[in-house]
């Protein structure tokens, strides 16, 4: 049996990822794909827990990033390997590009503890394919209030979410074959064709 492929989605929050979470999925399923959606921080009952905690508790910003790793590593160890092993297809919002624009450049953590965490826990693990919805900050801005009442990190500056943009396109231009970035502001019918191209090239 093949093994599956681990597709991500990030961006800064209200870029509109999410609403894209379901198209990749009933595209991979089209395919004949088992898929299985996910999320972090979450994706098992203790990553859910610990996102509770994560969204709505005040915290330093180191503890913030252990408990990150922490929810990955039962993410990863409980639901994202075990469905790749059987050949199952693992569509996320979001991953560690996430901890590197949040924590990173949102927070100020250096990189390298970053990394550090992630080879412990990742052990050379990356997505196959990353989708990054990529829309500027007033924009972003405008559709989070328009949509739900604001979590811990949804009430930062307009500042913290320049960095965490940045950061993201800082991995985009490192990581070119890996991470594409997709144009946010686009319309639903524009965006999801060229998502449906760049799946098509992992097939």
């Amino acid at each position: 049996m093949n093994p599956g492929k681990f597709i991500t989605l990030e961006g800064v929050d209200g870029a509109g990822k999410s609403t894209h979470l379901g198209f990749v999925a009933d595209w991979l399923r089209r395919q004949g794909r088992e898929v299985v959606v996910t999320r972090e921080p979450g994706g098992t009952p203790l990553g859910e827990t610990l996102r509770e905690l994560l969204l709505h508790r005040e915290m330093d910003a180191d503890t913030e990033l252990l408990l990150m790793f922490a929810a990955r590593q039962e993410h990863l160890a409980g639901l994202i390997l075990p469905a790749l092993a059987r050949g199952a297809w693992v569509v996320s919002d979001r991953f560690t590009d996430a901890s590197y624009a949040y924590q990173c450049g949102g927070r100020g953590i250096p990189a390298d503890r970053i990394a550090t965490l992630e080879a412990w826990v990742q052990r050379g693990f990356v997505p196959d394919l990353t989708l990054l919805f990529d829309v500027p900050p007033d924009v972003a801005e405008t559709r989070r209030a328009a949509a739900r009442t604001a979590d811990r990190f949804e009430r930062e500056a307009s500042g913290f979410f320049s960095r965490v943009r940045n950061a993201y396109l800082d991995r985009a231009r490192a990581e070119p074959g890996r991470i594409r970035v997709l144009d946010a502001r686009l319309s639903i019918a524009d965006l999801q064709a060229g998502i449906g191209e760049l799946l098509q090239e992992l097939e």
